[in-house]
């Protein structure tokens, strides 16, 4: 009886491997076309809203650095970035106005550049601890109104000076109006602002992702 089992229980075997690795395989297939996303995930922010202006400096050489050091002009951030930029983004037009992005997600390589060229962390982050851009959780804005014009800030973005500074009040009143503007909405959306840049905002949960040097495809 034993003996007659036997075929039966290698054909069993069998087909249990067969099945096994066609699980397998439909597990990979599955997992190709329907990528995990998840709050830390790398996504473009225009394939989440089609809100925005872009002025994506550095895909230009109108920059401090004057040259062009990404391929091409487009926003990468972590996920959870994105939709609170994208909420943030919702109260401004209510009230008339959209986001501007200067500057999203940088490889930590263009860090390296920017700090042999302004090494004071005032400015640029050190790249030895990297910059919360490198970490995904970074955005450079500004507003524009309803026909596009940029709101009157005070100075030019990347402008390395005092009177880029939140704490500088030798302003007129419509900019320090515009500042207030934009970092109250943006901090209400789960930013934090930096002192020494009108411009630019971190996420608060993004102060502790990993840095990343990976370069975004341009198609």
């Amino acid at each position: 009886m034993t003996s007659c089992l036997k075929p039966f229980a290698l054909l069993c075997t069998f087909l249990c491997i067969v099945s096994c690795k066609s699980q397998t395989i439909v597990s990979d297939i599955q997992k190709k076309n329907n990528p995990i996303i998840n709050d830390t995930t790398f996504v473009n922010l225009k394939e989440y809203s089609q809100d925005f202006v872009y002025d994506m400096k550095y895909a230009t050489p109108d920059n401090f650095l004057k040259a062009k050091v990404y391929d091409c002009a487009e926003c990468f951030l972590r996920l959870k970035t994105v939709n609170a930029l994208v909420e943030a983004n919702k109260k401004f037009m209510e009230k008339g106005y959209k986001i501007k992005i200067f500057d999203c997600y940088r490889p930590l390589d263009i860090q390296k550049k920017m700090w042999k060229i302004v090494s004071n962390p005032e400015y640029v982050a050190n790249p030895t601890k990297g910059s919360i851009h490198n970490r995904g959780g970074a955005v450079d804005i500004t507003l524009v109104d309803s026909k596009g014009k940029e709101l009157d800030m005070g100075t030019s973005f990347d402008f390395f000076g005092v009177e880029a500074s939140h704490n500088y009040q030798n302003l007129s009143t419509a900019v320090k109006q515009n500042r207030i503007l934009l970092k109250t909405t943006i901090v209400n959306s789960g930013f934090n602002s930096f002192d020494s840049e009108w411009w630019h905002y971190n996420l608060k949960s993004g102060l502790n992702d990993k840095v990343s040097n990976a370069k975004w495809d341009c198609k």
